[in-house]
Order: C-alpha cells, then sequence, then structure tokens
C-alpha cells in the first residue's frame, strides 16, 4: 500500500511538472504566432486563464482548449489592455529619463514621487491580469477596480511584489529552465493571492450593501 502510495504521488508530481511545461511552451508560442508585440498580453491572458481554472479547483481542465478559447477570445481586447500597459509604462520610462538627467534642482526632486507612482503603477499590474480573466469587465473597470484591490490589501500586494521578483530573480540564474518554467510559475504564484484579494474585497461589499 505505501508502494503503491508513493508511485502514485511521484506519478501525479510529473503529470503536474509536465502539465506546467506545456503551458509555458503554449504562452511561448502563440506569443510569438502573434509576432511578438501581438501575441504577448492575449498569451498571457489565456496562461493567468488557466491558471484560474487550476486555483478553482478544475485540474482536468483541458489545458489547450482553455488556452486557445480564451486567446481567440480577448486577441483584441487584450491587445488593447496591453496598449495601455505599454503606454504608461513608456511614459513613466521617459519621465525618469528626464528627471535623471535634469540639471534643474526642482525636477530633480521629483525623483521620489515618479517612484511612488510607478510603484503603485507595477503593483496595479499584478491586479489587472488576474481581475481581467476573474471578471466579465470593460478595461476601464478593471484598471479601476485594481487600483482599489490594491489599496486594500496591502499585505498581498507586498507579497506578491516581493515574491514575484524572487522568482524572477531566481529564473536569472538559470535562463534555459524559464523555457519550461517562468511566466507558468508567476501566474500561479499571483493569481491565488489576487483571487483571495478579491473574495476579501467581495465580501466587504456585499456587508455594505447589507448594512444599507
Amino acid at each position: 500500500m505505501e508502494t503503491k502510495g508513493f508511485f502514485g504521488g511521484f506519478y501525479s508530481l510529473l503529470e503536474w511538472i509536465s502539465r506546467l511545461a506545456f503551458l509555458n511552451l503554449l504562452w511561448i508560442s502563440f506569443a510569438i504566432i502573434g509576432l511578438g508585440i501581438f501575441g504577448f498580453f492575449p498569451a498571457t491572458l489565456a496562461l493567468f486563464a488557466v491558471a484560474r481554472k487550476w486555483m478553482l479547483g478544475n485540474d482536468d481542465v483541458s489545458i489547450f482548449k482553455t488556452f486557445w478559447t480564451t486567446y481567440k477570445r480577448e486577441f483584441v481586447k487584450g491587445n488593447l489592455l496591453g496598449l495601455l500597459i505599454t503606454a504608461i509604462s513608456l511614459v513613466l520610462y521617459i519621465d525618469f529619463q528626464f528627471v535623471l538627467h535634469a540639471t534643474n534642482q526642482f525636477v530633480s526632486m521629483l525623483f521620489v514621487p515618479l517612484c511612488f507612482v510607478t510603484l503603485i503603477f507595477v503593483a496595479m499590474v499584478f491586479y489587472i491580469i488576474p481581475m481581467y480573466v476573474h471578471y466579465d469587465m470593460k478595461i476601464k473597470q478593471v484598471v479601476k477596480s485594481s487600483f482599489f484591490v490594491m489599496i486594500m490589501n496591502p499585505l498581498s500586494t507586498f507579497y506578491l511584489l516581493i515574491g514575484s521578483f524572487g522568482i524572477v530573480f531566481a529564473l536569472s540564474f538559470a535562463p534555459p529552465i524559464s523555457i519550461l518554467y517562468s511566466g507558468n510559475l508567476l501566474a500561479l504564484f499571483i493569481m491565488k493571492p489576487a483571487m483571495n484579494a478579491f473574495e476579501k474585497v467581495d465580501r466587504k461589499s456585499k456587508l455594505l450593501l447589507q448594512e444599507q
């Protein structure tokens, strides 16, 4: 019995390792199929959609079917969301370059506030994608709601930031592993605390409505 239990657990471990690898290969492949620029965000949304299914306990969900369905459905809208995120990132980058190379002392003093704004934006991005695949919302609603979720869950936000950068830092020492395990690990790591934060906010919203 113990031997069967051992081999059963070992088989389950190998199965999950292969599932994760397959999901990551799908993510990379469909990002490339979309010419990188147009494929990255739809592929990332599809990646998180599969991770969400797993977090909800749907372990036997078809990885390819879920990924492909989400990728097709969200290709245009996903790229619009990606365009918004990229545009804001570009503006922040230009602002940083301007402040760093400024000779005016007053402009140089804007460095700290700019870092604060950038940190808020990065934290929001960690909620934007999970929220997009978890709820049926318009892009404007997703961005707005992600800000409030971030503010209401400071510990979860800190955990997401530190943990995600830790995963990226660890993977930087073994680039070949990133082909099989990178986006998938980040999606799983981000999705669970993000969903917990959503549930927390939903409960608070229901309580407020009941009190009214």
